[in-house]
């Protein structure tokens, strides 16, 4: 690809020309920027700078900010449509990125003049998101190491810098191995090994053989196409073999160069390092700073004390499944490669329907216009279509109105699985909302899932798993775009405390449980026709289905995140003593053991590549939340109540991170959060 004359990372234009960004422009765009920045940093914190909003917070806000858009534009397309050109433009830009945010937070003489503008005596009259801004400016100088000695500030950024390498190389490494594997099956065995999953999914794998150049059918380790084997194949040893695909990547037991065993125990060691360097007994500690949650130990206490109330169900959940199996599918030793598979068929003998019934009632393209209509009922705005460029064909973009004629902001949907495509599914601030002197930014917003894309012109279809996903994603993404703080640190999503930051997302998801929601979601595939009440209520009874395995699950994720990041001696840990440490969480609160050749941990990227070290646990303790707030729409004649609406946009959206987690909650809710309504939710209540 020639390389656009005009660097599309640098034009400055509203909106980014994703589909114009050649990996050629990163490295002239990255150096312009930081140099840029490193002026605006000379300017402000030079003597005569006065310590005041617009001489200090703005200048550097402004240089930021266009340094913010490109990079993240850069590590975006490095996430969505990585090539070997661009994954090797990112990696050389990456530690240049980290080393000026590094230096920024160690700049004394900067840090001079945030002190100062503390000091000043009108400041306790200033308003309370630019007063946010400056108290989490200074809390950061303190964790970025601008109090340590020059030796110990030398040390902190070597640290850092080798911590972002690490990351990626987990997250390429992951997806390196996710991507190597591929299973042909031959177009005459296809009747029999295939037997049992959906006419669709064997559409889908036939599609992705031709595309390959092979007849047949090609099934990868993307996960629309290897969850329909685990849920719905008949040939155990299909399963079997995915299962142990999937379970190993990115470990010893796959190709060396992509074993994540050494990245994991050096980033644990770095992370500890720099949790001591600063003062803190491990990281778990250093990570709550800025979290709702106070200390390890309160973290543990929550965890354990869902752990006990949960584990009963999980035990009932398992050894009904146990019996069934073995009674009803002959699966008398079932193994970690039946229980989808298992559940499934328990799923549709107790409550006689099945996911791929439901999935029939969910084309995407009626999902997004109900999403949208439920959204604009909810939050007094209007989402229609709009134009720009992209990065993929099948990327959608949107625009956000209030009022008629006030834009709010704009969002891009990314929602297939695809090869070079990471896995999983992210919401991304790709601009906030910010008033300067230049005018108002209003918000951008990334949405990005991997649902199965459509196949030989019939529309793709959801299953409600999936529908829970994208109303989780827009859940985030609503807390990006609704914001009205004008302060760019502190608007939207930016400086919400890490273990608040899941509250909208898992807040939205329960509208997708609602049957005046889901009449607006659904319509058949093939006839039109929405969702039947009788089929609705037998997803409603088995809404719990297996909910005390699910949270279990969850919880022994986050006990592993919080005692990896704590417990081992790091000057002697190895990858052995990881998978003994997830032996030991999930002999403590699981009631599914897995194989032995097991390597989950070398695939946890949440932890390891993601922003939820030591953080797992917020997704629990977001619920929590997230739950007692909706139980206030559920007291409401429609759970689509406007008043209730915007209440919760104008308490919780708007305000962004310009105050704290908790004073949003109580603003909303009126008293301090409670888990019986999680516990209601989740069918454990006593």
């Amino acid at each position: 690809m020639k390389p656009d004359p005009v660097n599309p990372l640098l034009d400055g234009a509203e909106l980014l020309a994703y589909d114009r960004v050649a990996p050629e422009h990163v490295a002239p765009a990255i150096d312009a920027l930081l140099d840029e920045c490193r002026a605006a940093l000379a300017k402000v914190t030079a003597p005569d700078s006065p310590p005041d909003w617009d001489a200090v917070v703005e200048p550097l806000a402004d240089a930021s900010e266009r340094l913010g858009r490109a990079w993240g534009a850069v590590a975006h397309l490095n996430a969505v449509v990585d090539t070997p050109e661009l994954r090797a433009a990112h990696n050389a830009a990456q530690p240049r990125i980290t080393a000026f945010w590094t230096e920024l937070s160690q700049d004394l003489a900067l840090y001079g003049k945030y002190r100062e503008i503390a000091a000043r005596a009108d400041f306790p009259q200033w308003p309370a998101s630019r007063r946010r801004v400056i108290a989490n400016e200074l809390r950061d100088f303190r964790l970025g190491g601008a109090e340590l000695a020059p030796a110990a500030q030398a040390e902190f950024r070597r640290l850092r810098e080798r911590q972002a390498e690490l990351s990626t190389r987990f997250a390429e490494n992951v997806l390196d191995a996710s991507n190597e594997f591929a299973l042909i099956i031959e177009a005459d065995a296809g009747a029999a090994r295939l037997a049992g999953i959906p006419a669709d999914v064997q559409a889908m794998y036939a599609a992705a053989a031709a595309a390959a150049g092979r007849p047949g059918y090609k099934i990868t380790l993307q996960f629309p196409s290897y969850g329909p084997v685990l849920q719905y194949a008949d040939d155990r040893t299909l399963r079997e073999q995915l299962y142990r695909a999937y379970a190993t990547r990115a470990s010893e037991l796959g190709r060396r160069e992509w074993d994540n065993s050494a990245v994991m125990v050096e980033l644990l060691q770095l992370r500890d390092a720099q949790a001591k360097l600063l003062g803190y007994p491990d990281f778990v500690e250093l990570s709550l700073v800025p979290k709702m949650a106070g200390s390890r130990a309160e973290v543990l206490r929550f965890l354990r004390d869902l752990a006990v109330r949960a584990r009963p169900f999980a035990a009932r959940d398992m050894a009904q499944l146990s019996e069934f199996a073995a009674a009803s599918l002959g699966l008398s030793d079932l193994q970690s490669w039946d229980i989808p598979y298992a559940s499934e068929k328990l799923r549709q003998a107790r409550y006689a329907y099945s996911e791929q019934e439901v999935k029939q009632y969910f084309p995407v393209d009626r999902v997004l216009q109900g999403l949208f209509e439920t959204i604009e009922s909810l939050f007094g705005v209007t989402i229609r279509a709009d134009r720009a460029s992209t990065w993929h064909p099948d990327v959608q973009f949107f625009r956000v109105m209030r009022g008629g004629d006030e834009l709010v902001g704009h969002f891009y949907v990314d929602l297939y699985a695809r090869e070079h495509k990471q896995g999983g599914a992210w919401q991304d601030d790709a601009r906030g909302r910010r008033r300067s002197a230049a005018g108002l930014k209003t918000p951008l917003s990334l949405m990005t899932c991997n649902f199965s894309p459509p196949v030989d012109g019939r529309p793709a279809l959801l299953t409600h798993d999936e529908v829970l996903t994208l109303f989780h994603e827009f859940g985030h993404g609503l807390h990006h775009l609704l914001t009205r703080i004008d302060e760019g640190q502190v608007s939207g999503l930016r400086g919400v405390e890490w273990d608040a930051v899941e509250l909208p997302s898992q807040f939205m998801e329960n509208f997708a449980w609602e049957w005046e929601v889901l009449q607006r979601l659904t319509a058949h595939a093939t006839t039109g026709l929405a969702l039947p009440r009788e089929l609705f209520d037998r997803m409603l009874a088995a809404k719990n289905f297996q909910s005390g395995m699910q949270m279990v699950r969850q919880i022994e994720f986050a006990l592993f995140d919080i005692e990896a990041h704590s417990g081992p001696d790091p000057a002697r840990l190895d990858a052995g003593q990881l998978l003994a440490l997830a032996d030991a969480v999930r002999r403590e609160v699981a009631v599914v053991f897995p194989p032995p050749f097991q390597r989950s941990p070398h695939a946890f990227s949440h932890i390891f590549s993601g922003g939820y070290a030591a953080g797992y646990y917020s997704y629990k303790w977001a619920e929590v939340l997230s739950a007692d707030c909706y139980a206030l729409f559920e007291d409401q004649p429609s759970v689509l109540d406007a008043a209730q609406g915007q209440r919760f946009r104008s308490a919780i959206l708007e305000v962004g991170g310009s105050r704290p987690a908790m004073e949003s909650f109580v603003a909303f809710r009126g008293r301090p959060p409670a888990i019986d309504a999680l516990l209601r939710h989740s069918g454990m209540a006593a």
